[in-house]
């Protein structure tokens, strides 16, 4: 990389998204970040300063699971950077019991699949000007767990849901980044930018920080070298960056392998995709948030 890389990370204070920073800035890039916690956006600024001092680290605040924030870091981060390279919605929560944010959306769907979506539609214009960029959607094998996907019905489900309910509305919002993923790769077509999804793996990460026993099964996998999220970040990365997936677009990619993965369905149906899409942009349109 000759040009200063400019990379736009979401949730990049913990988990994936810290690691993958982690790994980004000993490279020459200018990492842009977002953040909902000022005290751990400087911890982790500082952290990436010591790894390269050379690199720039930007922050841009609100919280990912509010659309007006997801609004308005997009077009502070648009205006402050004409030209992205890499954008990675890495973000993500499993909740489990139903949250509903002050918007009236579901707080699992705002997150994991709403603000990436709209996050990204933002910063489209800034990705095209690089001629070469890239996006990286975090997804999940958890989306073969996602009961039945109703359209447009499940995008305003605000039903009440159990734990063990929890993780068919967290692969529905997973298997909701995948169609994402596919139908965006296909409308940026002749553009230059590239657009693939991953499964991260299993990742001591993602357990739960809601449920209290969560701490102790981190501990024990951790001692039996299960769940290592530094394999998760490594696909990320490879994905943003790697010359392998140079041109690749609209995929699916595992975690350790690289190898492109066939989402189930409908995940990988095109009529889907498309009414996905669709159906995504009437909502965000009816609430004021895109025109």
């Amino acid at each position: 990389m000759n040009k200063l890389t400019t990379i736009v990370i979401t949730g990049a204070t913990s988990g994936l998204g810290q690691l993958a920073a982690m790994e980004l800035v000993k490279r020459d890039v200018n990492l842009v970040l977002t953040a909902r916690n000022k005290e751990r956006a400087e911890s982790t600024k500082k952290m990436l300063v010591s790894i390269n001092p050379k690199a720039k680290v930007d922050f841009f605040f609100g919280d990912l699971s509010l659309l007006k924030d997801v609004k308005r870091v997009g077009e502070e981060i648009k205006a402050v950077y004409p030209r992205i390279d890499i954008l990675i919605n890495n973000a993500g929560l499993h909740a489990f019991e139903q949250r509903l944010t002050s918007e009236g959306v579901a707080e699992m769907i705002a997150v994991n699949y709403l603000a990436p979506w709209l996050l990204t539609n933002i910063l489209l214009k800034s990705l095209i000007e690089s001629e070469n960029a890239r996006i990286v959607n975090v997804a999940s094998e958890a989306s073969r767990n996602h009961g039945e996907l109703k359209l447009p019905e499940d995008l305003t489900d605000t039903s009440n849901f159990t734990s063990r309910g929890s993780s068919v509305i967290y692969g529905k919002t997973k298997l909701l980044n995948i169609m994402f993923t596919a139908e965006l790769s296909r409308r940026l077509s002749g553009t230059g930018v590239m657009v693939n999804a991953l499964n991260p793996g299993f990742n001591v990460t993602g357990l739960g920080r809601e449920l209290w026993f969560a701490p102790v099964v981190e501990r024990i996998l951790k001692f039996l070298h299960i769940g290592d999220p530094r394999k998760g970040a490594d696909i990320i990365t490879r994905l943003a960056i790697d010359p392998r997936y140079d041109g690749v677009t609209g995929g699916y990619f595992n975690v350790v392998t690289g190898d492109r993965l066939s989402p189930i369905y409908p995940g990988d149906d095109k009529a889907m995709q498309n009414k996905l899409w669709s159906d995504t942009e009437i909502l965000l349109q009816q609430r004021g948030f895109i025109e």
